[in-house]
Parts: structure tokens; sequence; C-alpha cells
């Protein structure tokens, strides 16, 4: 009976907030409120189960790619939107997507879990599958340290009824698998060419105890072989194949390597190399991940970054100095004092600074020696400034609050509601 309240409920809000300009958790808040076990009377009843995709970075990613080829395999998934990763975001996107008697129209669900609220959602819905895609040194003023966010995870993996999937190269997510009675604990590897390629390391975070020394010597699910620009070349079971990603960079490859595994994983027999390499071949862009928006003709990248590892590997790509170059950094960012660790690689113009950070982006690449082109406060005026200056393309790194809301002002709505149910 709540479960019934809470969707007319939570759905009549969604509409209501709709048609003020755009989608939010708000209506999964009150759906959740009403009814308190709302996602296990929804997600936790699809019969296929639960696969949930943790991690300091990547989970958007890597949950894109596992729905893609889930769907590529005539699977009906349940997911949510990318970066609505916490109880209330999972409740909107069940409110946009059951149906008319509160069944979701799917055989199992793919859900991107922010790890803090790991433990929360898993007490609701126990993962039957979990991947963890890293432990990185991420968002310090948040969580403290790594071994805080480690013991998260490793509350949600106590939960995990079937397998545990991580990259093996990660001795501390390896450790997460320790005495997990009836999980299989499966990785993923990275060949030394694609290690020797990464100078500056993966960003994984150390645990200074045996979980840091964790090992094995089972053989991996998938082996990332060779990555190239947009491609990565994988190898499952002794047969490789050469798939094509959304951007340049190594650390979409051990994304496609870790969703590759998972559904290797998943489907067993069933799983075919033919029909994963055109689920990526098709993959839709993960927004504000390398996404392309419009304003007044004029291209714009957005880069989005919360951290020194997602930005590090946001530099990566950059091999020239953009055309216009505008970063735009807000609250969202508390203590951004970790940008005085980066290299700004090929960056020495920054064309725009824009946020309640700007100006502590202005010192640092003023001691940087980096030119800095004008400071201006609003997105909306520096988005006009943009979009009035020329047709050039813009790349735009930003943190999640400002590509929310640039998208927002190119008339992009917030996409609060699932990717659909239906088999692509």
């Amino acid at each position: 009976m709540r479960y019934r309240l809470a969707l007319a409920v939570g759905r009549l809000v969604r509409r209501l907030a709709r048609a003020r300009g755009g989608g939010s958790a708000f209506p999964g808040l009150i759906a959740l409120r009403i009814d308190p076990n709302f996602l296990e009377h929804s997600i936790g009843q699809l019969p296929g189960g639960v696969v949930c995709v943790t991690g300091s970075n990547g989970k958007s990613t890597t949950t894109s790619m596992i729905v893609a080829i889930l769907r590529g395999h005539g699977r009906r998934v349940f997911t949510n939107p990318a970066g609505s990763n916490l109880p209330q975001g999972l409740a909107s996107a069940v409110l946009a997507d059951a149906g008319s008697d509160g069944s979701l129209p799917a055989d199992l669900a793919v859900l991107e879990v922010d790890e803090a609220y790991g433990p929360q959602i898993s007490e609701h819905i126990p993962p039957t599958h979990l991947v963890v895609t890293n432990l990185q040194l991420d968002q310090l003023n948040r969580f403290g340290e790594p071994e805080r966010v480690w013991q998260m995870m490793r509350t949600v993996a106590t939960r995990t009824s079937e397998s545990l999937l991580v990259n093996r190269q990660e001795p501390a997510l390896l450790a997460l698998g320790a005495d997990l009675p009836g999980v299989a604990v499966h990785s993923i590897d990275l060949s030394q060419q694609v290690l020797d390629a990464s100078p500056e390391g993966l960003g994984a975070a150390t645990l200074f105890d045996e979980r840091g020394e964790a090992t094995t010597n089972d053989p991996p699910v998938a082996l990332l072989e060779a990555s190239d620009g947009r491609r990565a070349h994988i190898s499952v079971d002794g047969q490789a194949a050469d798939i094509s990603l959304p951007d340049e960079g190594v650390h979409w490859a051990i994304d496609a390597a870790l969703a590759v595994g998972s559904v290797r994983i998943l489907l067993g027999d069933d799983w075919s190399w033919e029909v994963t390499r055109q689920a990526f071949a098709a993959l839709p862009v993960v927004y504000g991940r390398g996404e392309t928006v419009s304003a007044g003709g004029v291209d714009i990248t957005l880069l989005m970054q919360k951290n020194l590892p997602s930005m590090r590997a946001n530099l990566s790509v950059v091999m020239s100095q953009p055309e216009r170059l505008w970063i735009a950094v807000d609250e969202g960012t508390p203590d951004p004092s970790w940008i005085f660790d980066l290299d700004l690689g090929p960056i020495e113009r920054v064309d725009v600074l824009t946020g309640s950070k700007a100006h502590h982006w202005a010192t640092f690449l003023a001691y940087r020696g980096v030119q800095v082109g004008r400071i201006i406060d609003d997105t909306a005026d520096a988005l006009q400034f943009f979009s009035s200056s020329g047709t050039s393309p813009v790349t735009a790194i930003v943190n999640y609050e400002q590509m929310m809301s640039i998208r927002r002002l190119v008339g992009k709505r917030d996409l609060e509601a699932a990717v659909g149910g239906e088999a692509a």
C-alpha cells in the first residue's frame, strides 16, 4: 500500500518538477519518505537481480557500457542516469520507468552507486553482482582517507550474493573479496604495455597494511592488452578483439575491460564478442564525460572532473592547447587545493574562469605562468561570452554542478529519467 502511494505522489511531484524546467532527485526523495522500502519494492523485485557499479571514478562510464552490452544481447535493463547514484536518484529513476502496476519493465538492474551511499543502498537492494572500478585518493574533504572508502566498499561486498569484479592491479580491491562465502571473486588485468604507457600510474590509493598486498593466481576474466587512442584491444577466454571507445585515454579502456568482463560473467556462454563490439560502436556518450553541447552555434565539449585522478585522466588526452578553454568550478568542489599537484601539459592559456572557485584557479594558474583571459563569475554570462565572441569550439573543464548548470542553460534536461528498460 505504501509503495503504491509513494509511486503516485512521487510521479505527481515529478510532473510538477519537470513542468518547471527539468527533472531532479526531489521526487525520489518524496517517494522514499513515504515508503522507506521503495527501492526493494521496485528494483529489488527484478528476477535477474541487481548489478552494482561503484568506485572512486569511472562508475558512470562503466555502468553505461555494461547496460549497452546487455541490451545488445537482448536483455531488458533498468538503470539510473549518470550521476543519479544516491538513493533518491535511484528512486526518481524508478518513478520515470515503472509501469502502471508499479513494476519495472526489465529483467535486471545495472546501477551506478555512490561509494558513500553503497552501504545504505545495499541494505535495501543487496547486489547480486558487484563491480568496483577503483579506489583512489578521492574527495578528501568528504571521505578523509581511502581506508574509510574501502570499508564502505567492503560493506557492500559482504552483502553481495554471487560475484565481485575488480582490477587486479589494485591490491586493495582484491582484498575486498576476502572471506565472502559463496561469492566468486573475478578480476581484469592490464598488460605490461598498458602499464608502461601510464607513467603516472593508475592513481590507485595504497593501503599500508595486508590489504595493500593482496594477490590472486586466478586467470583474469578479461585482459586489456593495448589501448591506442579510441581503440582498446581486449582478450577474453583467449579470444581478442578491438573495440571502439567513447574517447581517448587508458581510463576509458580500463572501464571497457571491466564492462566486458562483467557481462561475460553475467551471461556465461550466451556472451558474444560480435554483439559486444557492436554495442561499443553504438555506445551513447555519458553526459558530461566528453559530451558536446551547442550554444549559439558554438560546440562546447564538457570534461567533468571532481578530484586529482579524474583531472589527470582528462588532461592526459589533451594533446595541444585547446582553441578556447573554459574552466568552471563552484562550491561543489569545496577544497580545490589539490590543483597545485596538477601537470597542465600543453595548456598555456585559459580563456575564461567561472564559478565561486575561479579565483582559486586564477591564483594557481598565475603561479604556473598560464595566461588567463578573464574571470566571469556567472555561468550564463560566460556561456553568452563564448557564443557571442566567435564560432571556434570550446573545451570546458567543469565540476559536476557546473556541468549540470551548463546543460540546463543550453536546453538539455536533467537526465533523472531512467534510460529505458527495453532491449536495444
